[in-house]
This record gives C-alpha cells, structure tokens and sequence, in this order.
C-alpha cells in the first residue's frame, strides 16, 4: 500500500479511474468501499457542472453490483435541466457493466438565510474526544485511512463520531469540501454495530444524502442509528455534522443475513 499515493482514486483520463487499494471495503477487502465512490461521484458532477450557481442538495446512489479494486468509467449526463432544478445522473462502470448508478438533484441558490432554522443542535467539537481505531472493528484500506473521535459510549445499533482524513479524492487534484464531505458518509453504518460483523453481513445497498446546506471543512459528524427488522431488512439513518453544526441527513438500505458459518 505504501507504493500507491495517499489517495483514493488516481484518474486516467477524463472519464477513467484507478482505484488504489485505500478504496479497500469493509466487508471485503477486495472490493471497493462505495464512501470514496461517492465522493468521486460529486466530484465528477461538480466538474462537469454547466451552471455553478446551483447546489448539490440530494445524493442517491444505487449500488448494482460489486466494485473490485479495477479501473472504473465515470460518465454524468443531465436528465432534467433547469434554471431552478436540475436533476444529473452519475453512472460508474466496472469491466464493461454499470455498477453504480446515482441521480443527484442540484437547486438554484437563493439568499434564504432571514427564514433559515430547524437544524439538531450541533455535536461536540470533534477536537473534543479521543481517536478511536475503526480498524479495531473493520477490516480493508478505506478504514486505514480515516481519522475517527467518538463521542459518548457506542451502544449497539447507536454512536456518534467524527470522521476525518488525510487522503486526497483523486490523486494531484483538488475536491471540494462538498466532494471530500460526502467521500466519508458511508461510513455511518460502520460506526454504530448492531451485531458482530464476523457473524452477520448487513451491507448497504444504496445510499441518499439529502443536504440543506453545503458542509464546509474537513470534519464529517454522524449520528447514526441502525434499525434490523425481522425479514431481512435494515435501515442506517443518520444526521450530518460538520464543525459548524447539522447539514443534513443520510439513509441506507441494508440487506441483512448471516454469515455463512463455513467461511
């Protein structure tokens, strides 16, 4: 891992990825983790943007198929243009096939700041707690690479932390705070462990962000809940945090099942 640079993707050319092992899943190391996918994800969309006066206000990304740590194409179409609304949609490809499809809605920015309110009350400043070893519960490089401070006792199924990291998005080019933001956000289901992981799987099979404010800096704060129903089924909701206080929400769809004792 030492050979790559501390980054999670390295482009090719326009369209085409490289993965380096920093991508490395949780459930399986020899698979991508879908966090800094995400992030290219905004990164892509932000770069191809035709008006940049609109804001990323909805993320939802479906996650077809397995992502191995290989080469990816990254091509963004707009399906609905618009001056107020404008809804783009992301497809990552992986050997030829879609792997990833997201659809994100950008909205027109409007000065809405003297009717602004609602938020949670903001989390403790993340300088306020200790470091915390994800790799204590997970395995693979993506967790190798992340700065984590939790906050308070984790229970099963509940905990909140602060996520950071030194890795740049893609190697040698500058992301913005929304596009590093978002490169951590998957990462709320692994924070707050309702069961071993070495005894179930519950992995995600989407994610959606719905953001009613741009996060700004390099610290994502998640307070996560992780619901299991009785058939199969799961839920990971949690609230976004950045320093400056609550930013958004974040859902994931999780298939829950036992391990398959034989491995």
């Amino acid at each position: 891992m030492t050979a790559s640079p501390f980054a999670y993707f390295v482009r090719l050319d326009e369209t085409h990825f490289r993965p380096t092992p920093y991508t490395g899943g949780a459930w399986s190391v020899h698979e991508q983790h879908i966090s800094p996918m995400a992030g290219l994800v905004v990164h892509a969309i932000e770069r191809a943007a035709r008006d940049e006066s609109m804001v990323v206000s909805r993320i939802g990304i479906d996650i077809l198929g397995v992502l191995p740590i290989e080469d990816v194409e990254v091509t963004v179409s707009t399906v609905r243009p618009g001056r107020t609304i404008e809804l783009v949609e992301v497809v990552v490809s992986s050997a030829g096939r879609p792997a990833v499809r997201a659809r994100v809605w950008r909205l027109a920015r409007y000065d809405t700041s003297s009717v602004a309110g609602g938020a949670p009350e903001p989390m403790p400043d993340p300088h306020s707690a200790a470091p915390w070893s994800l790799t204590s519960l997970w395995p693979g490089g993506y967790i190798t690479s992340l700065e984590a401070r939790p906050l308070g006792q984790m229970v099963p199924g509940r905990g909140r932390a602060w996520l950071t990291t030194g890795a740049a998005l893609v190697a040698d080019e500058s992301a913005s705070d929304l596009a590093r933001f978002v490169a951590l956000v998957d990462t709320a289901n692994g924070i707050a462990v309702r069961e071993d992981p070495a005894r179930w799987l519950y992995a995600n099979v989407d994610l959606t962000i719905h953001l009613y404010r741009s996060p700004r800096g390099r610290w994502v704060g998640l307070d996560s809940t992780v619901i299991f129903g009785a058939r199969g089924q799961g839920l990971t909701s949690a609230v976004l945090y950045d320093e400056h206080g609550a930013v958004g929400r974040a859902e994931q769809l999780l298939t829950v099942r036992p391990r398959d004792p034989r491995r």
